[in-house]
Formats: C-alpha cells, sequence, structure tokens
C-alpha cells in the first residue's frame, strides 16, 4: 500500500462465537506486509481475548491515550502493543491491556473516533474488531431514527466490512438475516467481504455451501476459514502453529479484502484524509 492511503476493515457478526477476533487476527497476519497494519479492539477488557493475546507487548494500550488531550503520532504508535506476523513481519493492536481489576475504560462508540485515532497514528491498514450485533443494531438504529455503529462503520472512507459467521445452519442464518438488514438499510454490501468458520474439521455442512452460494451475488467475496486445532489448543499466541490451509485462507480473505478496495476506489487506492494539524499554542502574555 502506498505511503498515505488507509484501508479500513471493520470485522462484524451478528452473534457471538462466530470467530470474529480470530479473522481479525488472521486478516492482520495477512495485511502487514503490504503496509502499517493496527487492530482497534473496541470491545470491554474483560469480554476481550486480545489483552491475553498481547500480554508480551509492554504497552500502555488504550489507558496510555487521554481522551481530553490531543495526541501525537508517536504517542498513539507506542500505545499500541506488537504482534508478529505470518511471515516473520509484525503488526499492531490498541487494546486495554491492563491488570483484571483496574477500573474500566469508557471507550467511544462511534467509529469516526476510533478511525481518527488510527489516522494520527498513520496506519495503512486498519482492522477493527467490533463488540456489536450488527443485526440487532441496524434494526435498533432505525427504529430509533439514528446512524448505529454498523453504518458508521460501513460508511468510513475506504472500509470494506468483514462479515462473520461460524459455518454452521445456526451461524448462515445469523448472517443471511443480518445480510438482509444490511440490504434493506442500503448499507454497502457489494464490497462486503463474508467469512465462514469452520467450528469442526471434515466437509462443509450442505446448508452452509447453499448459504454461501446465496450470499455470492449480494457480496464482493466469501471466504471459508477452515478449522484449525492449533487455534483451539493454543489460541493465537503463536501464529507459527497455524496449519498451511489457515495461513492460506488467510491470504485470500486479504486479497479479497484488497479487491474489493480495488474495484470500489481504484488501483491504487486514493490518499486517505488526514486529521487537521493541531494549532501552535498561544503562548501566555
Amino acid at each position: 500500500m502506498a505511503e498515505g492511503t488507509r484501508l479500513v476493515a471493520p470485522v462484524l457478526s451478528a452473534v457471538g462465537g462466530s470467530g470474529r477476533s480470530i479473522v481479525a487476527n488472521l486478516l492482520a497476519c495477512a495485511l502487514a506486509p503490504a503496509g502499517a497494519t493496527v487492530v482497534l479492539d473496541t470491545a470491554p477488557r474483560l469480554s476481550s481475548p486480545w489483552p491475553a493475546w498481547t500480554a508480551d507487548g509492554h504497552a500502555g494500550g488504550l489507558a496510555a491515550l487521554p481522551a481530553d488531550q490531543p495526541l501525537s503520532p508517536a504517542q498513539v504508535r507506542q500505545a499500541a502493543s506488537w504482534r508478529p506476523g505470518l511471515d516473520g513481519g509484525q503488526w499492531q493492536v490498541l487494546t486495554d491491556g491492563r491488570d483484571w481489576h483496574t477500573p474500566p475504560l469508557a471507550l467511544p462508540d462511534e467509529p469516526a473516533a476510533w478511525h481518527q485515532l488510527s489516522a494520527i497514528g498513520g496506519w495503512n491498514a486498519v482492522i477493527a474488531d467490533t463488540a456489536h450485533p450488527m443485526a440487532h443494531d441496524v434494526l435498533a438504529a432505525r427504529c430509533e431514527r439514528r446512524q448505529g455503529q454498523t453504518r458508521g462503520w460501513c460508511e468510513l472512507p475506504y472500509a470494506v466490512p468483514v462479515l462473520c459467521a461460524a459455518a454452521t445452519a445456526s451461524g448462515i442464518q445469523a448472517l443471511q438475516q443480518a445480510v438482509m438488514a444490511l440490504h434493506a438499510e442500503g448499507l454497502p454490501l457489494q464490497r462486503a467481504v463474508a467469512v465462514l468458520v469452520a467450528t469442526t474439521d471434515g466437509r462443509t455442512p450442505a446448508v452452509v455451501r447453499a448459504g454461501a452460494t446465496m450470499l455470492g451475488p449480494r457480496t464482493a467475496s466469501v471466504v471459508h476459514l477452515p478449522y484449525d486445532p492449533g487455534i483451539r489448543a493454543h489460541g493465537l499466541g503463536a501464529p507459527s502453529r497455524l496449519r498451511p490451509r489457515t495461513q492460506q485462507a488467510a491470504g485470500q480473505l486479504a486479497a479479497a479484502v484488497h479487491a474489493a478496495a480495488r474495484a470500489a476506489w481504484g488501483d491504487p487506492l486514493p490518499r486517505a484524509p488526514r486529521p487537521a494539524p493541531l494549532s501552535a499554542p498561544v503562548p501566555a502574555l
């Protein structure tokens, strides 16, 4: 990715247990060789896997970024923990890695606030691990006549939504229902990438294959993420333990996100919006 460009990939799901954080992790591993990459952990600390995955990162995390003070690019970058990639490269995570008993942070709900933070940090690839149920959020926002987080993420500059679901009958049903809600609200499904996360080894169930076929025309791409016992046994602390086919699927996911972005905005991507510079402080008289 050229310097000054920014690709945003909000990872969304309709229900819990969809493999959202695993998808965000693997996508970051695969995008890292293309440019500076960060994952934004938007979930509360005690419901997120990222603090455990970044326990050795030795960074201040989100708590080191006061919301009521100006931030420099160096401050934002130094607050992010480092994670190993699939090919020896590295990428970063902004999460709250403090001890469990510390008071919770008041994290912003607005996607624009997270986008501004990533823009200050200057990353090329920004992956947001969201925590809200997208279909419920879309319906609630419609009934309450407000924007909603899902729309906010999907309408950020150069955003390619990544829609996750477990590769099960209930998972594909939840994703299909969410896609119908997104379609009814006119959200950009034409550049969305669906990811079906296998929960067991073996052949994909027929109902999931049929659901993937139906999703194909409505989304930019459908990617199948195979079951990996290494993730179940060891989490994602060591990407080198992943099966080759898992690494291959991560590459396919990154390629699908890139292809959706190129189809929407051209190749290379246009330069991303930049935050306005802070004005110089006026010295006291």
